[in-house]
């Protein structure tokens, strides 16, 4: 039997013209730091790639710094190590919900604030009003466009201006943002945007920090060495990966509105669904903008545990929550920062929607979840 993956905000599936453009590569040889034809050829490679994800946001090529992947991004991102037109920010302040990349991947030890979310998971504005007034010299704030477990929307414009106005930084950590809706330097007013293939139907291993003015610079890189990526980022360029992620930043923004029109209207019959088979479910931040592709719930009684494994066997995939915790399913910080109890946390299942859902992945959902409540003795509606 086929089975349903509903969960893109881990990993999107590989789309053909990532793949074939990743074989394609992978038949060249070259170092793009070579001079010769094969090493100018994989360059090319490389800045053709550089060109497509910086369309995605709307930046400009040569801001463009590859990485290995979105957390790499990130820790270069909130390395402390950056000065803009202000000087080096003293500190750092992120929300309560940010990916643990961000909270625990940062540079600024203890001088590092956490800000408060509200019961959707929104950023509370007066609290980062009110730690701006009280800040010595400017902050790099880091904020998620939209949240990897709940897919929360961030008012990302209206606090990238509190932060200029105040003299600071924003870094945007666009991941689950970027390609699925408009999010760019221009819809959200950030300094640095973080991107990853592999959320986009691109391949693991490759990701990107974009800065919108080429006057930010890194007083030290985390990674020295040969001068790669305009000194930012050392380290021959996995060009297969590089021209895999081109590839898939270039389909994703092409399909972007298509793919998030279908993906809300599968979620909303997902969502449907779920409310008929059990009607004292919590859908989390059901009541703020969200990704149209995400559905974060819990149904009383039913462990996340339980689930995820009562619902693989039915051949649904599932998560419950970020898949960067090597598979351990634990609290999420995110429901903690939202005031959810323990009790309704523990059974966090998150479906998330992408390119290749159809509505028989819905279906295969509904019908795997009616099986689930019968079996542990739950009455469903017909």
């Amino acid at each position: 039997m086929p089975r349903a993956y509903l969960d893109h905000n881990a990993t999107s599936p590989l789309r053909g013209p990532a793949r074939a453009k990743m074989l394609d590569t992978l038949r060249a040889s070259g170092n793009p730091s070579s001079v010769h034809a094969e090493g100018r050829a994989a360059r090319a490679l490389v800045e053709a790639a550089r060109e497509k994800v910086a369309a995605l946001v709307g930046g400009r090529a040569r801001n463009v710094i590859f990485t290995s992947g979105a957390t790499e991004a990130l820790a270069l991102a909130l390395s402390g190590r950056w000065r803009g037109p202000e000087g080096a920010p003293p500190r750092l302040l992120l929300s309560a919900t940010e990916h643990v990349a961000a909270l625990e991947g940062h540079g600024f030890g203890e001088s590092a604030e956490i800000l408060p979310v509200d019961a959707s998971g929104v950023l509370d504005l007066a609290t980062l009003h009110a730690a701006l007034a009280g800040s010595q010299g400017p902050v790099l704030l880091c904020l998620q466009a939209a949240n990897n477990e709940t897919g929360v929307l961030q008012p990302v414009a209206a606090v990238a201006e509190k932060v200029h106005a105040a003299g600071g930084l924003l870094v945007c950590d666009a991941v689950q943002a970027a390609g699925r809706i408009a999010c760019t330097f221009e819809t959200t007013d950030a300094d640095m945007l973080i991107v990853s293939s592999h959320k986009l139907g691109g391949p693991l291993g490759a990701g990107a920090l974009v800065l919108r003015e080429a006057s930010l610079t890194c007083e030290r890189p985390l990674i020295r060495g040969g001068g790669q990526e305009r000194g930012f980022r050392a380290g021959t360029e996995n060009v297969a990966a590089i021209a895999g992620f081109g590839a898939a930043a270039e389909e994703a923004a092409g399909h972007r509105d298509d793919e998030a029109a279908l993906a809300a209207a599968l979620r909303e019959k997902l969502e449907a669904d779920l409310l008929r088979l059990a009607p004292t479910a919590t859908i989390f931040g059901a009541k703020t903008p969200r990704l149209p592709n995400t559905c974060a719930f819990a149904i009383p009684g039913l462990a996340a545990e339980t689930a995820l494994m009562a619902f693989d066997l039915a051949g649904v995939a599932l998560s419950s929550g970020s898949a960067c915790s090597s598979g351990k399913v634990r609290r999420s910080h995110v429901l903690a920062a939202m005031g959810v109890s323990d009790d309704v946390a523990r059974g966090a299942l998150r479906a998330s929607l992408g390119w290749t859902t159809t509505e028989a992945d819905v279906t295969a959902f509904s019908v795997a979840l009616g099986d689930i409540l019968a079996r542990i003795g739950r009455k469903t509606a017909v």
